[in-house]
């Protein structure tokens, strides 16, 4: 499992030094959630909060992995990579030419997603699942952190992986929204690679929330 904290939910008085906490506790990937207020109610960040935190990830060798909640997000694909995005994942409810987006992210030397939203049927991903490196089901609503898992998000995590397996896609599958040590093991069974947990990892003690996932996802005898 590869575990990439949301830094939405850090602390943003010391979001470097939170972050670092749950890169030194074992997370693999710091997550990226870009809001805009337009195709999500909200607003959070963008390129500048990640290029505060470049050094960090340089001196530790972790991945950005972006998630972009935003309209027209080929406007803005540039100035994520050159922020350090080695992921950009954006929504396939926003894009209405995706396969020129999903190029346009390879020409910038990126690691391409795709996000559907909870609703957004696994179907509209047949035809690009080949180009992929990502698929990104959203387990909540997206736009508000702290929000309850969706408990049908297990079996759309075990139809995405017969439809990557079918078309003979190596895309990882990521979970993303109210994934807890109490659900990621039935998740990461279902066959998701990559979990991304916000207030899991940061509210209280991020050493022992990491620990948790971890043992969350132990295979015993």
């Amino acid at each position: 499992m590869i575990l990439a904290p949301s830094v939405l939910a850090a602390d943003f008085g010391r979001l470097a030094a939170h972050a670092r906490e749950a890169l030194d506790a074992g997370a693999d990937w710091l997550h990226i959630d870009v809001m805009d207020g337009h195709f999500v109610p909200n607003i959070s960040f963008g390129a500048p909060v990640m290029r505060g935190l470049k050094t960090l990830v340089e001196e530790t060798n972790t991945p950005f992995d972006v998630h972009l909640m935003i309209e027209e997000p080929d406007r803005y694909l540039e100035d994520f990579a050159a922020v350090g995005a080695d992921l950009i994942t954006v929504h396939e409810e926003a894009c209405p030419h995706l396969h020129r987006t999903v190029q346009a992210i390879h020409a910038l030397g990126c690691r391409a997603g795709v996000a559907v939203n909870p609703a957004t049927p696994l179907v509209t991903l047949e035809e690009i699942a080949p180009d992929l490196d990502l698929v990104l089901i959203m387990s909540v609503n997206p736009g508000f952190g702290g929000q309850a898992f969706i408990e049908g998000s297990v079996g759309k995590v075990r139809r995405c992986r017969q439809l990557l397996a079918g078309s003979g896609s190596r895309a990882l599958i990521e979970v993303d929204g109210g994934v807890t040590p109490a659900n990621v093991r039935s998740l990461t069974e279902a066959g998701a690679d990559v979990i991304v947990a916000g207030s899991a990892v940061f509210r209280g003690d991020v050493a022992d929330n990491v620990a948790a996932f971890r043992e969350a996802t132990v295979t015993r005898a």
